[in-house]
Order: C-alpha cells, then structure tokens, then sequence
C-alpha cells in the first residue's frame, strides 16, 4: 500500500478504538437522560441556541478563556496544549492532502514528513513547513509547563495539585511524550531529506546521518504507540474531559440541568472535569485546615469511578458547600448539586413526621408582599425587627409568613440530601405562598432566597431583602441618611457566589455609610464557617475558618463589620472582635 508502514498500525488501532468506546459511552450516557430532561433537549434542540453554545465550545473547550480569567499561566498552558494540536491537526491534514494528491490516508497527515521526503519545493511548502514547526514549539512550551506544573505548581500559581489514579499518571506520560517523540522524529527524518522546519531542520543537522538512519523508524514507532496509548487510555481517564466537555457545553446551553439523583448528564458533568485542581487551592477546609482528598476534584473523581464509597460518602459529606469551588471551577460543573446527589438519603423513610404542615393556614395576603425571616433570622431577632421597621417606614403591607416559626424553607434538609423531606416543605410553603394572594416574596435569609429563587416554582418575583431595600432606595421611597462611619461588608456565600448578588448591598452602604475594601471580598469572599453544609468538622475547625474571614473584615479597621446573613451575623457575633457585627438592615433602620 502506498504511504503506509507497519508503525502507523498503533496510531490506527489507537484511534479506531478511541472512536469506538467514546461513542457507546455517549450513547449510554445519553439514554440515562431522565424525562425532563429529554423534554428539555427536545425542546430547545432546534433553536438558536446551538450557535452560541458551539461559541462556547470553542473559547472553553480549545482557547481556555475561563482559567485564563483566572490564572493567565494555566490559561496559556492548557491553551497551547489543547489550541495548539488541534491547529497542528488542521493544518496538517490541509498540508497532507496539497502535499499527497494520490495515495492519501487519514494517517499520512500524522506522519507526513516521513512519507513525504521531498523538501519544501515552493513558497506555498515552505509556509506549510514552517508554521507546523512553530505549532509544534507552541504545544511543547505547554508541555514544559505542564511538567514545571507537576516538580513546583507555585510557579503556575497553584499551592497544590492534584494526586492522580495509576491510569491518570500513565495518560499524563504518554501525552508528554507524545510531541517530543513528534520533535525527535520529524528531526532524524530531516536530517536524513532536508525536508524540515526552523526547528526540526535545525535540530536534525545535529545528528549524524548514519545514526539518524539507525534511530528514524524507531522514533516514529514510539510517536505511533504514545499515540495509541494515550487513545486507548483517554476514555478512561480525566482526559476524557476532551471530548465530554463539549457535550456538556452543548446540554447545558440547551436548559439541561442536574436533578436530585444521578443520571446520564451528571455522567456528562463528572467526565468534564479535567482533575486541574483550581478548585482546591480556594477551599477553606484546605487553606485554613489543611484538609486534603474531600475536594470536589476528588469527589467528582471517585463518583466517576464508582469506586472507594466510604471515600464518596465522607468526601461528599466534609463540604461547607460555600460555592468558592464551584466559584473557581473553568469548566461551570455544577459541583453543588453533584455534592447533594453524594448526600441522597432517599431511602430514608420520614413519613409522617411533617403533619403538623397540614395546621399551616394561608393568611389572605392580596395587596401585599409576603417576607420569610427565615429559621436563622429568629435567632438573630434584630433583623426581622428591622425589616417591619423598613416596610413601615415604606408604607409597604405585608405578611410575615413564619412569623410563628412553623416551617423551614427546605434548603437545609436538601443539603443534607434529604431530597424527598424538602420536598414536602416546598410544596407547603408554595401552597401557602398562592394560596395568600401576596404579590412578591421577601427574604431575609440567603438560604431561603436561593431555595425560593431557583428550587421553587413560584408565580411571584423572589428578592433578598439587600435587592428590596437598594430597590426603595433608588425609586425614593425609603429615605435614609449618611453617617460618619465605616464599615466593611461580607458577601454571604449563598447570596453572592450562590446567587450572585455583590451590587445592591454595596449600594446601600454607600448611601448610609462609608464602605471599605477587603482583600477578599465578592467572588472570593471567605465562608463564615458556620453554615449547614457541612456535619462532619468540629466546632473548633469551623472557629478557625470563622477567624480567616474575620481576620479580612477586620483588616481595614471599620466601626461595623456588615452582613446579610443571620448566620454569618451569628457567626461573627461570637468571634471576639471589637468592631460591632451588624445585618445590612439593622444598619439602614438606623438610618432612616
């Protein structure tokens, strides 16, 4: 056969079995969709949804636009790794077919300089030749990087990386041997035919003809196997991120989201993580407790192997569930619902044990808002004190739904995985909410708000009570004046990184205060430590957490530390500091 040799065999069998095993691991996946989920694909497929989704491939998926924003040195090694052979693809196989009129596999654009020995002839060769040798120097800077990475990640600004399974480890060898093979082939065979690049050229006059005829079939069999390995092992390992994200990216883009149990896109969801290790670097059970193998790294990891379950369950339940991972994440994995489909306790029977829901009667709130101060609020009374402060000063009626304190938001009990318990509240509170009449919801607390928000389907708009009140501030109902202090503002991370609520509650206090920066703050706010995510730390280990962040508000030295939270007030209240810890609208009620 023409232009073929016997050690492009791997590279074939490599790739045929790649394609293989991916499609029937797509396809499984994709059956395990649940209903509504097909419902939505079915929907939303032929829409005008595809064309920014293949965008998004694109930037996510070859140009790494997220871990740039994030850090521009990891951005710039898994760009030229990722970027730079698929252009050493492209424009291989264009230079391949110009280069090979007859005779033309779909192996020779892989191995074409030992098949086309005929040194560039023209401008047109000549171009061809050269820019493959800078894609290839362009993929090979990320190697070394990938491999500075591994010896000492500080230098690509990680603190730690990573532990790898056996077949990770294997992958990760065969791809960084994959281009320099390419290096030391494409060289020998230059050496021998003047057929090379600025860079192959130049580095195959250093070897001696005769030895480069010894070690030029060797070379290129070793390119072929690292090929192949690196194929075989691919859909086995974190590398199948490659091709799983893009799926992922398509679904997601598309309304496809995860349940309470897992399906087929959490498959999608647990395949598209690459084990970069961003994620672990921002945890707070690592950076202020040295916690290590309970990142959602390595619990995405172990759910993905369906192995260790002791380690599953222990990982999924050592988790604040604060969001900074799922914050940090370049690939968008939603990590907290991963993390609650490890908590699923749907076995549980509870039946029963919420009768009492059935005395909860609806009060006839038309021409009202309702507000839910929310199980935490009623332990730090002064913020639902100062919220009926708020509406009166407003004129605004309203219904303070668990005045009485008889039912829970559900969120907690979701976080914990008891999906079937939540259940049954947000059904009661929903039929309470319809039922009242009352026009919009209020909350106080921002986990009530991200459970009203996004878990429940209410007819009425859902605010925190930061968006209310910027709301009455900027139409001019709610007249507030400036004080002479200053203060420093905590994003609680159900609120910010959960919901993405940062401008309004700095708004405020800018109206009534004056607002100090903090080193960390927004995105990457610190958790207080005490919120209902995790069971399984000690109190001592949650202060220490509580003391980081303490240590970031207190920095800028303000008269009051500000929250919107009644457990990070809680929280904080305990922490010893000589600034007062107040909510955002005991500060305003002050200020009315």
């Amino acid at each position: 056969m023409e232009n073929f040799s016997h050690f492009v065999l791997p590279f074939v069998i490599g790739a045929y079995l790649l394609l293989i095993i991916c499609v029937y691991k797509f396809i499984r996946w994709f059956k395990q969709f649940d209903r509504l989920q097909r419902a939505t694909l079915r929907k939303n497929m032929f829409t005008g949804k595809l064309f920014p989704a293949v965008w998004e491939m694109f930037k996510e998926c070859l140009l790494h636009v997220r871990i740039t924003k994030k850090n521009w040195r990891l951005g710039y090694m898994h760009r030229s790794i990722a970027f730079g052979w698929f252009l050493l693809i492209v424009v291989g196989a264009i230079e391949s077919r110009i280069g090979t009129p007859k005779g033309f596999h779909f192996w020779v654009a892989i191995f074409y300089r030992y098949f086309h020995h005929t040194p560039p002839e023209n401008q047109t060769a000549m171009i061809f030749t050269q820019i493959m040798d800078l894609l290839l120097l362009y993929v090979l800077s990320g190697i070394f990087l990938a491999f500075v990475k591994k010896c000492y990640s500080r230098i690509l600004g990680m603190k730690r990386t990573t532990k790898h399974t056996v077949m990770d480890s294997s992958i990760k060898i065969a791809l960084w041997s994959i281009f320099p093979l390419r290096l030391l082939s494409e060289s020998v065979t230059a050496c021998l035919y003047g057929n090379g690049g600025f860079l192959t050229q130049t580095i195959g006059n250093l070897f001696n003809p005769q030895v480069a005829q010894i070690l030029e079939l060797p070379f290129w069999t070793l390119y072929s196997i690292a090929l192949c390995t690196f194929f075989v092992l691919l859909p086995f390992t974190r590398y199948m991120h490659i091709f799983a994200e893009i799926f992922l990216i398509y679904f997601r883009k598309l309304g496809v989201k995860e349940h309470v149990k897992m399906t087929g896109f959490t498959k999608y969801e647990l395949s598209a993580c690459s084990r970069c290790g961003i994620c672990i670097d921002g945890c707070p059970l690592y950076k202020d407790l040295g916690i290590t193998e309970v990142q959602s790294v390595y619990l995405l990891r172990n759910l993905r192997n369906l192995e260790h379950h002791k380690d599953i369950v222990e990982a999924g339940k050592n988790c604040l569930m604060c969001n900074r991972c799922a914050e940090d994440c370049p690939v968008n994995i939603d990590l907290m619902s991963l993390r609650r489909i490890s908590r699923d306790k749907g076995d549980l029977d509870t039946d029963g044990n919420y009768r009492y829901l059935s005395k909860v009667k609806a009060f006839n709130a038309i021409g009202r808002v309702a507000y839910f101060g929310g199980c935490m609020s009623h332990l730090t009374p002064g913020i639902t004190e100062s919220m009926e402060t708020i509406f009166k000063a407003v004129g605004q009626r309203y219904w303070f739904m668990d005045e009485d304190r008889s039912i829970c938001c559900g969120r907690p009990l979701a976080q914990q995985g008891f999906n079937k318990q939540a259940a049954e509240l947000r059904r009661k509170n929903t039929e309470l909410i319809i039922n009242s009449g009352a026009q919009a919801l209020i909350t106080s607390c921002p986990i009530c708000y991200n459970a009203f928000k996004n878990e429940y389907q209410l007819p009425i708009p859902v605010y925190h009570h930061t968006e209310y009140i910027n709301g009455m501030i900027k139409a001019g109902k709610l007249k507030v004046k400036k004080s002479d202090l200053k203060v420093t503002y905590h994003d609680p991370c159900e609120l910010g990184r959960g919901c993405g609520i940062y401008k309004e509650p700095r708004n405020i206090l800018k109206a009534v205060a004056t607002l100090l920066k903090t080193k960390n703050e927004k995105e990457k706010s610190l958790c207080c430590g005490m919120n209902l995510g995790n069971t399984v730390i000690t109190l001592e280990q949650q202060t220490t957490i509580r003391n980081a962040a303490l240590d970031n508000l207190t920095a800028p030295n303000p008269d009051i530390i500000v929250m919107a939270c009644p457990m990070c007030k809680r929280a904080f209240q305990h922490g010893g500091t000589e600034a007062n810890v107040k909510d955002i609208a005991e500060v305003v009620a002050q200020q009315i």
